[in-house]
């Protein structure tokens, strides 16, 4: 009898098992928590809360912070720079009775699915206004006349996308708000005749090496430092450098890929799903059709690339989030459908269309989320960082610096909001640099260092959901990305080393 080949399982049964896991070490690991500080603005007082009891409220002063081992200036909670609630150093305690069961590993899902009903509708919005545009014929006079202006020079392509994402981690933290690229860029990318896997990883690799080398993104570095109690200043030129020279590693890593691709077909590590991916992506793309490119479609194009630019000032300038930038964009959507000639039926069924497609993405948003749910519910998160903080303690400058940048990759698998990540671990973390006489800069380095790298691979971050859009599979992802995910990782930890040993 012929055995079967192995599939990998999609990203929905990974994501369940990773629930399973996570469930089943709340009855491992001890329940905690830290208590917690936030600023209230209408009363100018601090909050403490503390679990299982009364909120204590403090005045907003330098002196209580002090009181409280948080040295912080008292002005980033009044300005609003420090909005989330944060933990207390020397605060953990143990809590009874957390473990989650059959009926929380069930209904997380669900509960995942409601928390990120906001990320969820803006990627139904998007897709529905892909679909209309799809459906006026705009894309395709588009891609065609870039497609035209790129023959001979394709790898600008590459590089012109990769420093664009690059440049918006680093400034602003453009991870999420990425998502809405991958349908509009891939389809460019195949028309170009480069393997599906290119497109893919010059989005996703140049959003993450920006953010995982920010140098003012307010939502890693900036929260960070502030939380560390340092300004961001400290260090900014040595990551800006970090940026450009991890930049140049990366899309030399993307060339060599390309390059053997072209040699070879055979050697496309989505050979497989290739056909189908482009069958996808270019079903409405047709080469010989003449499609005039009337006033309308002049006008629906300006409006589509227009909403991006919006959205990016909105999300840096305005502090939008996914509710606002999916107003904008349906309103766009509603404009466009007037705009576009079609019928009010063919209008209605682009957009239904076009939504019903990324419907996958949405259903691993809320999975993902549930992977967060269990473990808040759970209160593990907590106590991961109550050990990680006690691992580190009396270590050697160079070991704690390598060792910290391990504990906060390790938390961002189950963490991974960076902001979250940044208020929650830095006022444990980053006094203890204090004890083995280094610069506090290191943690905050260590953090964005260690945190952004396990952004490559984790799969409770945004890989899963990008991954989905490009039709790649995540052990094809693996197969392409962990050599250069061990080239950045052996280089970030020694020059993590050398800088904590000879400089800090």
């Amino acid at each position: 009898m012929k055995r079967k080949n192995f599939e990998f399982p999609t990203a929905y049964t990974v994501l369940f098992l990773i629930l399973i896991l996570v469930t089943v070490l709340t009855h491992v690991i001890p329940a905690g928590k830290y208590e917690r500080l936030s600023y209230q603005e209408s009363t100018n007082e601090f909050v403490i809360e503390k679990y299982g009891n009364e909120n204590i409220n403090l005045e907003a002063t330098q002196e209580n912070l002090d009181k409280l081992n948080i040295n912080i200036d008292v002005n980033k909670f009044v300005d609003g720079t420090i909005k989330k609630p944060m933990a207390i150093p020397n605060t953990y305690v143990k809590l009874e009775g957390k473990t989650q069961g059959l009926e929380e590993l069930i209904a997380a899902p669900i509960s995942g699915v409601v928390d990120s009903i906001d990320i969820i509708i803006f990627v139904l919005v998007l897709g529905g206004i892909v679909g209309i545009v799809n459906k006026t014929g705009t894309f395709n006079i588009a891609m065609k006349a870039i497609s035209q202006k790129t023959k001979g020079k394709e790898f600008m392509l590459v590089i012109i996308t990769f420093l664009f994402f690059a440049a918006g981690g680093t400034i602003f933290g453009f991870w999420e708000e990425t998502i809405p690229f991958y349908s509009i860029l891939i389809p460019l990318f195949l028309i170009n005749n480069f393997d599906p896997m290119v497109p893919m990883a010059t989005l996703f690799l140049g959003a993450a090496i920006g953010c995982m080398f920010s140098t003012v993104n307010p939502f890693s570095t900036i929260i960070a430092s502030n939380a560390a109690g340092i300004s961001f200043n400290e260090g900014l030129k040595f990551r800006f450098a970090a940026l450009i020279v991890f930049s140049i590693i990366s899309l030399i890593y993307i060339y060599r890929y390309i390059k053997k691709v072209k040699e070879n077909p055979e050697n496309s590590i989505v050979a497989d799903e290739q056909e189908e991916i482009k069958e996808r992506f270019l079903k409405d793309y047709n080469e010989e059709h003449n499609i005039k490119f009337n006033w309308r479609k002049k006008l629906i194009l300006f409006l589509f690339v227009l909403q991006f630019l919006i959205m990016i000032w909105g999300v840096s300038s305005l502090g939008w989030w996914f509710q606002e930038i999916a107003a904008m964009f349906f309103g766009v959507a509603i404009i466009i459908m007037l705009l576009s000639g079609l019928s009010e039926k063919e209008a209605v069924n682009g957009f239904i269309s076009g939504a019903s497609e990324v419907v996958g993405v949405t259903l691993i948003i809320g999975l993902a989320r549930a992977i967060n749910i269990i473990m808040e519910n759970g209160m593990i998160s907590d106590t991961l960082l109550f050990y990680s903080s006690n691992i580190v303690a009396e270590m050697g400058k160079g070991l704690f610096s390598i060792v910290m940048l391990l504990i906060f990759a390790f938390l961002g698998i189950f963490i991974p909001s960076t902001s979250g990540l940044a208020v929650l671990s830095m006022p444990i973390l980053a006094p203890l640099a204090d004890t083995v006489g280094l610069s506090r800069a290191v943690v905050v380095d260590a953090f964005t260092w260690g945190q952004g790298i396990i952004l490559f691979i984790t799969p409770t971050g945004l890989i899963f959901v990008v991954l989905q859009i490009a039709g790649i599979p995540y052990n094809k992802w693996l197969k392409f990305v962990m050599p250069l995910f061990v080239i950045i990782a052996v280089l970030v930890i020694i020059t993590l080393y050398i800088m904590s040993v000879f400089f800090r």
